[in-house]
């Protein structure tokens, strides 16, 4: 497979310069050829190559200059330089200035070959390795899928029941709920689990460069194409590719990307050759795709095709009773990973936490709590650690206990918090204090606790 590799050779010798070029053409690779290195840095200029063979010994350049030439017009070309004159000197040269190997003549064409073979597989490892980075650095999110709400137990009973087939599924919900964590836990119950999982956000990629990540792109396909490169798509192959906020592509993208669905086969762009592709989606958006399909913003058919298998995520406001399992999860994560040890919420922090609304859900809650371990020095994390935000949102009481104050000052205002807290009730507030009402009587006549009259 020579994968559209294109060679460029470089060498006065006619002799050499004709057998490696019918060598190289005859197992299927593109060729071109330059006598001298003038010529070599016009074809450069005219078209592009992954690999160019440049003897070092010429008339007019010699091979060193052709190599700074060729670097300057497309950095990406690997180089090797050919002499029949070795030194240790002109190879180290030679490698110093950019070049990628050195052979000495007389070698094999088999020689020669093996090198090319070399770079295009390093060029692949590249690619690869930027999936597996991404799939080690997501990892962890396979046990961040934390709760016992009635409407996370039944998004998790779909994904226990549709994970293990290729369906596509469709998942919507606020951001912050989650939605990539589902999409790597669908991804690691199924059958594709020992292969990639590649994510895209179809909102962070540039317009213009969407179906060139998606695709991929032939080299030379437009300004700045200095390579061949496989595109999300082909990187997913046999496994699970992940398009985040995928109402943000314009309806051109769309029109491919549906053909994509259906066929199940693409080009690169700026290529001819088509590439058949075994990938389960997984698509995601935060927008209501139903109401984007009104609005004449995302197709219709498309919708249809992605929205097999719906997942719609709740808010965290809609799941409050998973608010305690997450902030207990979030504190020994990162105490342990930052290494401030065990924390706890004082019960007046852990109230005003579960009565925000969280408008950043999920991914909110953990920012903060992530926050709290970290500025908080003392094992028990107290409300005026808390941002202004939360602390303004609640109708909580909470009182910081500063060691400038005695201690009936403290008592005073602590027992006028719980009064105001629970607007004036006696008996609930006896109840909160755990004192009887006559004992809460007595001390509020004691500090003169009276309630204000209202002013209209």
């Amino acid at each position: 497979m020579t994968d559209g590799t294109k060679i460029l050779i470089v060498d006065d010798e006619n002799e050499i310069r004709e057998m490696m070029c019918n060598w190289f053409r005859q197992r299927g690779y593109q060729v071109g050829e330059a006598s001298n290195g003038k010529s070599a840095l016009e074809l450069l200029r005219e078209d592009t190559f992954n690999v160019a063979f440049v003897d070092l010994r010429m008339p007019g350049m010699d091979g060193l200059e052709v190599l700074a030439g060729i670097k300057e017009i497309d950095p990406s070309v690997y180089v090797i330089i050919m002499t029949g004159h070795a030194s240790i000197e002109s190879a180290i040269t030679s490698i110093k200035k950019g070049a990628y190997d050195y052979l000495v003549k007389p070698f094999s064409l088999e020689q020669a070959e093996t090198i090319v073979k070399t770079i295009v597989r390093y060029q692949e490892l590249e690619a690869e390795n930027i999936m597996l980075r991404q799939q080690l650095e997501d990892r962890y999110s396979f046990i961040q899928i934390v709760g016992k709400s009635p409407q996370m137990k039944e998004v998790l009973e779909i994904v226990d029941n549709i994970a293990d087939t290729n369906v596509t599924v469709l998942i919507q919900g606020a951001s912050g709920t989650g939605k990539e964590v589902i999409a790597h836990l669908i991804h690691s119950k199924s059958n594709r689990r020992t292969k990639p999982f590649v994510a895209a956000n179809c909102a962070a990629i540039p317009r213009e460069l969407l179906e060139s990540e998606l695709f991929g792109h032939e080299k030379g396909a437009f300004t700045g194409a200095f390579y061949t490169k496989k595109g999300r798509f082909e990187v997913a192959n046999e496994g699970t590719l992940f398009l985040d906020e995928v109402g943000a592509m314009s309806l051109d993208a769309q029109i491919h990307f549906l053909r994509v669905l259906q066929e199940r086969e693409f080009r690169r762009v700026g290529g001819t050759s088509l590439i058949k592709i075994d990938v389960r989606i997984i698509a995601a958006s935060n927008k209501n795709l139903e109401d984007e399909v009104k609005k004449g913003t995302f197709r219709e058919d498309l919708f249809y095709r992605l929205n097999v298998i719906p997942l719609n995520l709740p808010n965290l406001k809609e799941r409050k009773e998973d608010i305690p399992l997450l902030i207990e999860f979030f504190l020994k994560k990162y105490g342990t990973e930052s290494g401030r040890g065990k924390k706890e919420l004082a019960p007046e922090t852990a109230e005003l936490m579960q009565e925000y609304d969280w408008p950043g859900n999920v991914r909110e809650l953990e920012n903060i709590v992530e926050r709290l371990v970290i500025l908080s020095k003392g094992e028990l994390i107290t409300p005026d650690r808390l941002p202004g935000t939360i602390k303004k949102s609640s109708k909580s009481y909470y009182y910081v206990f500063t060691p400038d104050k005695n201690l009936s000052e403290i008592e005073k205002q602590y027992i006028l918090a719980v009064l105001q807290h629970n607007n004036w009730n006696i008996s609930k507030s006896a109840k909160v204090l755990a004192v009887e009402r006559m004992t809460l009587y007595n001390k509020m006549k004691r500090y003169r606790i009276k309630r204000a009259k209202s002013v209209v």
